[in-house]
């Protein structure tokens, strides 16, 4: 399984050490990786995390804007200035960066969310609140996904 899912609790201690679930542990080692990019959130009060091949991935867009333009120097401060390069041990423990911890108002617990290709890390509360809005406004919205068959035509494999 390559996909980061669920929602897990997790403890940040004093220093600011957490461990990364294993479940979460098992899919950077399924992408034969264990360096990870940690960034603010843009959209929500919660800590960014990423495989660092996916990271690059991501990012790769920026080198596509221009590059003294204004949108290139935002982006650049707003992704590249606050990420932190990190690496969980073989036990998943690992230093989460001051700067991080205040920004995402994080205390002694805290919870991991499954986001597909990343995962996030929220004050538990409020992950709660962001995941019950999320449903409302997806039920609202009515979204769907397309179906497995409408996928694999747009790919160019058999129906």
């Amino acid at each position: 399984m390559t996909q980061f899912l669920g929602t897990h609790k997790g403890k940040l201690d004093k220093k600011g050490r957490i461990s990364v679930p294993a479940s979460f542990r098992a899919v950077l080692e399924a992408l034969g990786t264990s360096d990870i990019v940690l960034f603010p959130s843009f959209r929500h009060p919660c800590i960014e995390v990423w495989p660092q091949p996916a990271f690059a991935v991501l990012s790769s867009g920026h080198s596509s804007l221009d590059i003294f333009s204004d949108a290139s120097d935002n982006l650049g401060a707003a992704l590249f200035a606050t990420a932190h390069a990190a690496r969980p041990d073989g036990e998943g423990r690992m230093v989460l960066p001051e700067d991080l911890i205040e920004e995402a108002g994080l205390s002694d617990t805290i919870a991991f969310l499954g986001a597909n290709q990343s995962f996030q890390i929220w004050n538990p509360e409020r992950a709660a609140a962001h995941i019950r809005d999320a449903r409302a406004s997806a039920r609202n919205a009515r979204l769907t996904l397309p179906s497995p068959a409408a996928v694999s035509r747009s790919e160019g494999g058999a129906a």
